[in-house]
């Protein structure tokens, strides 16, 4: 008769034996899955958007298609921050490259090539508005436009700087009043009405600063002048 102390030794053993051939295919499994994992990972291409997020031209949200040019641009934030233009990954104009000022902001660039043609800016509350006037008469056929508000860009404007505005375009220069945000892009040779135009007004109901607006921002695709 065997005794107590053997049969628990055997089931000792027998437990043993059983733990170590299990733990034995554990390790195998995770081996092969470790292993077939690192086969699959080199043999699929990465993913370079996972790694690496995608950066458009002037930190935009879309690629443009050939034959456009990118552009982002902002308003002024009430009377404090500049505004900033961006095209083709160029920022043309912007309070850190000190060339924006109150009033209106305006870049001139070249409709085939996307250079860049001029830069200025207008005080439309204590300035003169005739200096606008003669530089939009001067603009060339094929000329993009591109035009941001800092502060005020109304308080100045008479009825023939707004009709040449608004025959580079615009559909709202006619109606823009004290202190409204306004930004937009046109062409000298338009025919229709540019869809690159954003504004809001200056409202003691919603102004997000105090005596104006909030930023306004936008970006697009400009076609550019292929004849």
């Amino acid at each position: 008769m065997v005794r107590a102390g053997g049969i628990l030794k055997i089931a000792a053993l027998v437990f043993a034996f059983l733990l170590a051939v299990f733990l034995a295919f554990q390790l195998l499994e995770i081996n092969m899955d470790f292993n077939l994992s690192s086969v699959i990972s080199r043999s699929m291409p990465v993913n370079e958007a996972s790694i690496k997020p995608l950066k458009y031209k002037c930190g935009m949200s879309k690629l443009c298609p050939a034959g456009h040019l990118a552009f982002k641009m902002a308003s002024g934030a009430a009377s404090v921050v500049g505004p900033r233009i961006c095209l083709d990954d160029k920022l043309l104009m912007s309070g850190v490259k000190n060339n924006v000022g109150r009033g209106i902001n305006i870049a001139l660039i070249n409709g085939r090539t996307g250079d860049l043609i001029n830069t200025a800016f207008f005080d439309m509350w204590g300035g003169d508005v005739a200096p606008l006037i003669k530089l939009v008469k001067g603009i060339e056929d094929g000329t993009i436009v591109m035009m941001a508000s800092f502060d005020d860009a109304a308080t100045k404007l008479n009825d023939e700087a707004r009709k040449l505005i608004a025959d580079l375009g615009s559909s709202i220069v006619s109606n823009l009043g004290f202190r409204d945000n306004w930004i937009f892009v046109g062409g000298k040779g338009i025919k229709t009405k540019s869809p690159f135009e954003q504004h809001i007004k200056n409202s003691a109901d919603t102004n997000k600063f105090e005596g104006w607006p909030e930023v306004l921002e936008m970006e697009g695709c400009v076609p550019q002048r292929q004849d």
